[in-house]
């Protein structure tokens, strides 16, 4: 069996972000083909048999873009080219490389090992810069692309989560490009959905700036969602990025140690995501739960094909669905019971399976 090291930015025994569920889960589909070792970038550096996590040196943004001018790369891409890890990669015993993130492969790139990289872009960096990181982004959006589209075409393969960009590889002139449908494992041992209080939530990280810039959004319309409504509640939950201006009804739980419990009061969750991209774990983690979402065509994607969803423009029409879900408990309840069993039958077909090795292959 053939060796594959993966390469990660963050250490995924310590981060609960939306990237790194899925990065588990690669993991988890990879060991069926492939013997899994881990070289990651994290707090508090530690080794064992299998993996390896060094330490993330501490970004200076004036060196950073000091030696971007030098190198041409974006400053995501020289953020990432680092000695040790490019050290670490020349002497690791592997068949095969894949790096979680384009910029991942930079320091192997550096090394000079021969061996085959599989790249997974997990999301186009140049979008969210370009959405969500102002002058600044729109500048280095450029400069990432072409990062992006060298990794790629040094690549064995490239896997992507978004239909679209696999398109646009494609486009490009990158032919070597798999579409990873993958979803979450459908959970068991839930709790019952208890639905008395007309509550809805809000779920992701919003230090990572596009999940920030959608609950703001949320809270412009949250007024017309609970007009009416008694006791209409909106919660969000994941870890913060600043304070929340936060009208009647609406509560920031931050980060919860037991998502499942914090969810099972709630009716749906609402993803009214502007910038999308990349891997919709929002729309993945309800579905794994059984609880109807109401989510723009940005939180949505390409997963409108995967679970039969209907995106809702962030407009009367997301303000109508997710009044629906707070007025009526039974059709949440049904609703969350089909986006289940459609969860379920991904998986018994091995879609997923047969994604990742044929990315793998």
């Amino acid at each position: 069996m053939r060796t594959a090291l993966f390469l990660a930015a963050k250490d995924p025994a310590v981060e609960r972000t939306g990237d790194m569920a899925m990065f588990n889960l690669v993991l988890m589909l990879a060991k069926e083909m492939v013997a899994v070792r881990l070289l990651a970038l994290g707090a508090k550096p530690r080794r064992n048999e299998t993996s390896t996590v060094l330490e993330k040196p501490e970004i200076s943004p004036v060196k950073l873009l000091t030696r971007s001018l030098l190198s041409g790369r974006s400053v995501v891409h020289e953020r990432f080219g680092l000695g040790s890890l490019q050290h670490a990669i020349a002497e690791a015993e592997a068949d095969m490389f894949v790096a979680d993130h384009s910029y991942m492969a930079e320091s192997f790139l550096a090394s000079g090992r021969t061996e085959p990289l599989y790249v997974n872009t997990v999301v186009s960096e140049s979008l969210v810069w370009k959405a969500s990181h102002g002058l600044i982004g729109k500048l280095q959006a450029p400069r990432i692309l072409r990062d992006e589209h060298r990794v790629a075409a040094a690549a064995e393969s490239v896997g992507t989560y978004d239909m679209q960009e696999a398109e646009e590889y494609r486009a490009a002139g990158i032919n070597r490009v798999a579409w990873l449908d993958l979803t979450l494992k459908p959970m068991v041992g839930l709790p019952r959905r208890e639905l008395s209080a007309p509550r809805l939530a809000f779920v992701g990280d919003r230090q990572w700036r596009p999940n920030e810039e959608g609950a703001r959004a949320l809270l412009k319309i949250w007024p017309q969602i609970s007009e009416g409504i008694p006791g209409a509640e909106l919660v969000f939950i994941g870890r913060p990025a600043g304070r929340l201006d936060l009208p009647s009804g609406a509560r920031d739980l931050g980060f919860v140690p037991d998502l499942d419990q914090a969810l099972a009061s709630c009716r749906g969750i609402l993803a009214p995501i502007l910038t999308g991209g990349g891997v919709r774990v929002k729309i993945l983690e309800a579905a794994s739960r059984g609880i109807p979402i109401v989510g723009t065509p940005a939180a949505i994607g390409n997963l409108t094909s995967t679970f039969g969803l209907a995106p809702a423009s962030l407009d009367e029409e997301f303000i109508e669905a997710a009044r629906r879900l707070l007025l009526d408990q039974e059709f949440s309840r049904a609703e969350g019971a089909v986006l289940y069993e459609r969860n379920v039958q991904h998986w018994a077909k091995g879609i997923p399976q047969a994604a990742v090795e044929e990315w793998l292959q």
